[in-house]
């Protein structure tokens, strides 16, 4: 009997060891396996990321296409000028200022006498005249020339050749009196900021008049104001 019990033991304790290792084992390969898995998981993610650009690697990469893209627009927007359909970009007219103009006038006996303006726009520069009357004044109290025509003519653009004249008829009354004055002063409307003093030698000024501006001298005789 005590050989049987001390077998007995024997086994039972060989018993608890093999189950006991069966369990360390079984433990640690549990423990394998979630590590496993969340190596796998991230590794999934990763992958995953990769392929459907939501990463942070991938946004930073669209930022800084987005970028780019916007440095193009950009650049088309700030460019100067009207595309010329040739890669390049041309000048943009402008409206004339009496200061690219260069001036000249002329004293002409037609229509009882008047004085003739000339412009010329300046070397280099290509302007447009409004479709306006010049603005011509006298004296230092600023009196300014009439319309001597019904309606105003065409915008008219100095450059290339191009000469633009206007007619001024200091005094349209018949009566004595008026300013003696000995120069005028011509704008390009009201606004201009840098009218020009032109020589004109000694006239009298009484309800002056003046015409649109023309490229014909001849269309440039202010044979009387628009009440006439």
């Amino acid at each position: 009997m005590l050989i049987n019990r001390s077998r007995i033991r024997t086994f039972a304790g060989a018993g608890l060891l093999v189950t006991a290792a069966m369990f360390a084992t079984a433990c640690q390969n549990s423990d394998d396996t979630s590590s496993g898995s969340g190596d796998s998981s991230a590794s999934a993610g990763a992958t995953a990321e990769a392929s459907t650009g939501t990463g942070t690697g991938k946004h930073n990469g669209s930022g800084s296409e987005a970028g780019s893209s916007g440095e193009k627009g950009k650049g088309s927007q700030d460019g100067s000028g009207a595309d010329t359909g040739n890669g390049e970009r041309g000048k943009v007219g402008q409206a004339c200022g009496a200061n690219d103009i260069s001036w000249s006038t002329r004293s002409e006996t037609q229509a009882g006498g008047y004085i003739l303006v000339i412009a010329k726009a300046k070397p280099g520069i290509t302007c447009t005249l409004p479709a306006a009357l010049p603005t011509v004044a006298f004296g230092s109290d600023g009196t300014q020339a009439g319309p001597a025509e019904q309606a105003v003519g065409p915008a008219i653009t100095l450059g290339k050749g191009t000469t633009a004249y206007a007619g001024v008829n200091p005094k349209t009354t018949n009566e004595d009196g008026g300013k003696e004055l000995d120069s005028i002063i011509v704008g390009i409307g009201d606004e201009d900021p840098n009218p020009v003093s032109l020589p004109v030698g000694t006239i009298t000024v009484d309800e002056p008049i003046v015409t649109n501006w023309h490229t014909s001298a001849a269309d440039a005789v202010p044979f009387g104001g628009t009440d006439q």
